[in-house]
């Protein structure tokens, strides 16, 4: 019998993505190099209570700050929202009633131009995390865009020490990154695959490994990356 391929996927995805694998003799190891809990102080939050009964502009870049601002934002919200997608836009629909999504897309550098094309945009208020990059909000201000960062949630390193070889690894955010190869090596050969273009760059930063990148954020598209990669080197 031939022998599986072997992938780590740096956090828990679903049963559904892993029994997919394994139909395609793949198989996944999950570790979590990285933890999410929510923090909101409480000048932040009598902000977002505030900011609730106003019409005001948001951006939301992870469904971490969507849940966090859920849990202290009730009845109907009259925002104009950007975001990124899919997953972001999925729960901010699900998330807040009335809620307008003006515009979304897959990465930063396109949010931003969208946010920027859309002139009476003069400021905006930037649900976020504690290691939001740089790119969003200095774009924005850079042209004339005044942003008010609200932290809602913070991340943490979760660093854990790899011994098996693996023939890919999944990535699906910078700081992910970060943490794995803060106490890790890889070979040569190892196959890296990320979530998007910004999780990308942050890989190049450690490696040179051949690195696929899903065109679309997703998990789903990025298991399906893995499978078509792996698929295709074995009927070379």
């Amino acid at each position: 019998m031939q022998n599986k391929i072997q992938i780590l996927c740096t956090k828990k995805i679903s049963n559904s993505f892993i029994q997919l694998a394994e139909e395609n003799n793949i198989s996944i190891d999950e570790l979590n190099f990285i933890k999410t809990e929510e923090s909101v102080s409480e000048e932040i939050r009598k902000r977002i209570l505030e900011l609730s009964k106003q019409n005001i502009t948001a951006i939301f870049t992870s469904s971490n700050a969507v849940n966090a601002v859920e849990k202290i934002v009730s009845g109907r919200l009259n925002w104009k929202i950007y975001c990124t997608e899919p997953g972001t836009k999925k729960n901010i629909e699900n998330a807040f009633e009335n809620a307008s999504v003006a515009g979304s897309a897959t990465d930063a550098t396109e949010l931003s131009e969208i946010i920027i094309g859309d002139n009476p945009v003069k400021q905006i208020v930037f649900f976020c995390g504690n290691q939001r990059r740089d790119l969003l909000p200095d774009k924005l201000n850079a042209n004339g865009i005044r942003v008010e960062e609200l932290i809602v949630y913070k991340t943490i390193a979760n660093p854990r020490l790899v011994s098996k070889n693996y023939d890919g690894i999944l990535f699906f955010s910078p700081s992910a990154v970060r943490s794995f190869f803060s106490i890790n090596e890889i070979q040569s050969e190892t196959i890296l695959f990320s979530i998007g273009k910004t999780t990308a760059e942050e890989v190049k930063n450690y490696s040179n490994n051949a690195t696929i990148i899903s065109d679309i954020p997703d998990t789903k598209k990025l298991i399906a990356e893995v499978i078509k990669h792996f698929s295709t080197i074995k009927n070379i």
